[in-house]
């Protein structure tokens, strides 16, 4: 895989070869991330970091990144504050944001938006959500997180549990595609009804011979997993109120619910932010790995944005140990 001066819109665009340079490359910022070295490697660089929804742990996570490895971000945040609010289109904006910056970070409400503004675009565009597309930095720290809370067991054979909102949100599509590059995986997909995993995805993983069974039974799906990956209700994304008012507070883990059901050494996570629906007393739990999750952003999206301007092979020798 080609990462050099490309955007980065789907993790369709990934293969395993791929996969592994970036996650060696994330494992390389961990000095920088911890603060025991410092790199300058992007000095002169500028990120623009575009977020038409709201967000607080992706916008600056990525901006942290970027900053984190000596480089300048220009931010500007929500419709109502760019000129879209004006009428500009989408094409206009990304055209002169490019002549801004060195890459582009994105989120925006629309589907299929960031393969829209990559099209646009001379810099690399980096898709940070599309509406209820895609969210591919997030599905990468997703993976990455399995493979480093599994030492020695990696993802092949994982049993996963899927919970929650698996309709609406754009974490779990991204991760399943992921997770189907490797082998034996089984999927669990536990939600109501009305939020369970639309047919096409499933269909996907099935036609590519994995096993992937939708369930409402949590007790009997936590009992199985190896790993286990909660999601809140899309609140902003379901328009029946009816619908929300059914499902809200359906599925909760708590530290009862997972002593009583789950494998001793499983994975919990989340992508955050959570509401209702992961009791904070799973917090001190050594099982519950999404703020660890939350801080491996960092390694992925500096890692990433290295990959995309050329700049991993210069990397390890602008580390300056911190004093």
């Amino acid at each position: 895989m080609e990462f050099e001066n490309r955007s980065i819109v789907s993790v369709n665009q990934f293969d395993l070869a791929g996969l592994d340079t970036l996650f060696d490359l994330a494992r390389r910022m961990k000095p920088v991330a911890a603060r025991k070295a410092r790199s300058k490697i992007l000095d002169g660089y500028i990120l623009g970091n575009l977020f038409f929804e709201p967000s607080t742990r992706t916008r600056m996570s990525f901006a942290s990144a970027f900053m984190r490895l000596g480089g300048q971000v220009n931010s500007t945040t929500g419709t109502v504050n760019s000129s879209l609010a004006k009428g500009e289109t989408l094409a206009d904006t990304i055209t002169m944001i490019q002549s801004y910056c060195d890459v582009i970070v994105m989120r925006h409400h629309q589907l299929g938006a960031a393969r829209d503004a990559a099209a646009y675009s001379s810099v690399p565009v980096i898709n940070a959500g599309d509406g209820s597309g895609e969210h591919p930095t997030q599905a990468l720290q997703d993976l990455f997180t399995i493979i480093e809370e599994r030492p020695g067991r990696g993802v092949n054979g994982v049993t996963i549990a899927l919970v929650g909102d698996l309709k609406f949100g754009r974490c779990v599509p991204s991760l399943v595609i992921l997770l189907c590059l490797h082998a034996g995986v089984r999927f669990l997909f536990v939600a109501p009804p009305e939020l369970q995993i639309p047919d096409p995805i499933l269909r996907s993983v099935r036609d590519q011979g994995f096993e992937a069974i939708r369930t409402s039974d949590l007790d009997s799906a936590l009992k199985e997993a190896d790993v286990v990956y909660w999601t809140r209700i899309q609140d902003e994304r379901i328009d029946d109120r009816d619908v929300l008012a059914a499902v809200r507070g359906k599925y909760v883990l708590t530290r009862a619910k997972l002593e009583s059901c789950c494998r001793k050494d499983v994975v919990i996570l989340h992508p955050l932010p959570r509401i209702d629906e992961l009791h904070t007393d799973v917090d001190s739990l050594p099982n519950a790995a999404y703020f660890r999750q939350a801080a491996n952003s960092i390694l992925i999206r500096m890692a990433l944005l290295l990959l995309v301007l050329g700049k991993e092979t210069d990397f390890d020798k602008s580390l300056v140990p911190e004093m």
